[in-house]
């Protein structure tokens, strides 16, 4: 198995990871992972642990692994809104064929303010694309 390890671990966190270097050619024969740094995503900073000086390798790796993981965070993302429209159109079906009185009750003024913020954020959002668009700001936008 100590072949097949990378040279990094990094422990992920909410804004980030805990970087390691993977130390599997040690006299126990043990893996050891000693923490070198701390990197964030959303700032881009990379800190190194306590005294360290981060090689150049260190920081390319991290760096690579920023952007990946920035990549995997925004798929994510999308793949998360592409299930919520899947929701809103189960949670339709729901209400009009086996919702009791007593079910919709309790969901529908949620369910309502939820969709009523989300249509004014979209249909405002849309209209700010139109106008930034060649020839934007010719007639009005949807509603």
């Amino acid at each position: 198995m100590a072949g097949d390890l990378p040279d990094y671990f990094f422990r992920v966190r909410e804004n980030g990871a805990a970087v390691y270097r993977v130390d599997s050619e040690n006299r126990q024969r043990r893996i050891e992972l000693e923490q070198i740094a701390v990197a964030n995503i959303r700032n881009g900073e990379i800190r190194p642990h306590g005294e360290r000086t981060l090689a150049e390798a260190d920081m390319a790796a991290i760096r690579a692994w920023m952007e990946a993981r920035t990549a995997t965070l925004a798929r994510r993302d999308i793949d998360d809104i592409h299930r919520a429209v899947d929701h809103l159109n189960l949670t339709a079906h729901w209400a009009q064929t086996r919702a009791t009185d007593g079910q919709l009750e309790e969901v529908t003024d949620a369910l309502l303010l939820a969709m009523h913020d989300l249509r004014t954020v979209l249909v405002r959002r849309k209209a700010e694309r139109l106008l930034r668009a060649p020839g934007g700001g010719e007639g009005s936008p949807p509603a």
